[in-house]
């Protein structure tokens, strides 16, 4: 579509000038600016919670209405933020609300005017809580409307839905049974716009608007997400497509002269986006940012840690080139050993006669038939070791792959009765515009059940102290492609339940 030298020397002449909006295709845009949109919860511990929106002018002070019934929103909470970043269309307001009831239903409504819409939400579980239930994980999902993943794909995309297919977010949608949504990074793939563009599946553009195509797939993939986030608290993380954008980067020589063409927008670099975008629970338990964090629900310890960036000493990221991290994004802690020592005093605080299940979640894997994350493993693999984790999630990886529980690359002899060691599955087949990987034959020694034609979302039950199961749901018709069963040894009388 352009020559690199092309393009650096637009860039160039472009220089931090903004162009005038263009319209902004397929996005819900309302007649006031000061609408609420794109509404979405988060856990701020057991008796609070996030609510968070987005507008598309500034609001001095966003409030929210709440109560025990949509007819007596008697209680007010509000905040002074509402914070936008360079080329965003819109501005990400957040207001906490703290003092809830536990596993306590609420109404609320984000204050715009007396006629709009009342929406509900269910607070966390307190630890310990022994009721049984079920959680809904994704990773990788990305836009699923008019310009993202459908039953056609432009040039060189792979893996279009089916006509009959049903997607993940309507897949969510239709099984409503799990108590919040956790997605450990990759949200939305509104980076990918040009190639998109290259592969002839959306209009081209110039690239002084590409900003607007950005940030239009931005806001379509969060107008999509609403009906479930409005709802459901979302819990993220961060992933490699929060870091950058897959456009940048790009190196031409031209005339015995190297340049390098990037064409990242200030809303698709360093997490910019991400970081506005979302408020989690780190507050509440001593972590950073959106970044790593930890919550307790029930019977369960959740943690999200972050394989970006922040990986300590000599480690600097993933993606690192040539002493560089190439993602050009970080670190977030205060020291090169924040996150590891944030992670080591979380796992040994842990009540585990509390919470029994300890489960964690971080973007790249490194048990994997194919390219592992060999930092993140001597990052974190020791301490998950040394505190006996559950279970190990993870994505980057497009595709479905459960392992048995392994430390070291030494599988548990034990398997799934009562293993020492963590559990390992990475399922990054939720969807996007790009499609699915294909696996790495031969599988490796770890690998239990493998899929790389079908998307897909993970669904976790906690049926008591000793047994929790995890399914892999095909989001087209909504069967189990895989199940299996995690068995601990322990006395539930013990933990007194």
């Amino acid at each position: 579509m352009y020559s690199l030298f092309a393009l650096a020397n637009l860039l160039l002449s472009l220089g931090t000038g903004i162009a005038a909006l263009p319209s902004i295709s397929h996005v819900r845009v309302p007649d006031n600016s000061l609408e609420p949109v794109q509404i979405r919860l988060a856990y701020a511990g057991t008796t609070g919670m996030y609510i968070s929106w987005n507008t598309f002018s500034y609001l001095s002070n966003p409030s929210v209405r709440y109560g025990f019934s949509p007819d007596a929103l008697y209680f007010y909470a509000s905040s002074d933020t509402s914070v936008t970043y360079p080329t965003s269309l819109t501005y990400n307001n957040h207001v906490k609300i703290t003092g809830l009831e536990p596993n306590t239903v609420y109404y609320y409504q984000p204050i715009f005017s007396n006629s709009s819409a009342i929406y509900s939400f269910k607070t966390g579980r307190v630890a310990g809580d022994p009721t049984p239930y079920t959680t809904a994980v994704v990773v990788d999902l990305g836009l699923i409307g008019p310009e993202g993943l459908s039953t056609t794909v432009g040039k060189g995309a792979a893996n279009p839905l089916g006509p009959n297919d049903t997607n993940t977010i309507q897949s969510l949608m239709a099984s409503e049974d799990w108590e919040f949504l956790w997605h450990p990074g990759d949200i939305a793939y509104a980076d990918y716009w040009l190639k998109e563009e290259i592969q002839q599946y959306i209009p081209n553009t110039t690239i002084a608007e590409g900003y607007t195509v950005y940030e239009s797939l931005l806001n379509q993939f969060y107008d999509e997400m609403t009906p479930i986030t409005a709802a459901k608290p979302w819990m993220v993380g961060p992933g490699n497509h929060e870091a950058n954008c897959d456009n940048g980067g790009t190196t031409d020589k031209t005339n015995n002269i190297t340049y390098t063409v990037s064409i990242c927008m200030p809303g698709q670099t360093n997490f910019t986006g991400f970081i506005n975008h979302f408020r989690m629970p780190s507050e509440e338990s001593g972590g950073t940012g959106n970044f790593w964090y930890s919550f307790d629900h029930g019977m369960v310890h959740y943690v999200q840690f972050n394989t970006e960036t922040d990986l300590g000493d000599g480690l600097t990221g993933p993606d690192e080139v040539n002493g560089t991290d190439g993602e050009d994004s970080g670190p977030f802690g205060r020291f090169k050993q924040a996150q590891l020592d944030w992670l080591e005093y979380d796992l040994q605080s842990v009540d585990r006669s509390k919470t029994p299940w300890v489960i964690a979640a971080g973007h790249r894997p490194w048990y994997i038939s194919g390219a592992n994350c060999t930092e993140c493993q001597e990052a974190f693999e020791p301490v998950f070791a040394k505190y006996k984790v559950d279970l190990i999630l993870s994505g980057h990886v497009h595709l479905y792959e459960r392992n048995a529980p392994v430390n070291n690359s030494v599988v548990d002899p034990n398997e799934l009765n009562n293993p020492t060691f963590p559990w390992y599955i990475t399922n990054g087949a939720a969807g996007h515009y790009d499609g699915l990987d294909t696996l790495v034959y031969p599988l490796m020694n770890y690998s239990r059940k493998a899929f790389d034609t079908a998307y897909g979302w993970s669904r976790l039950t906690f049926h008591n102290c000793t047994h929790m199961t995890h399914e892999f749901v095909a989001s087209a018709n909504g069967t189990i492609l895989d199940t299996a069963t995690l068995y601990k040894d322990r006395t539930c009388s013990s933990f007194g339940w």
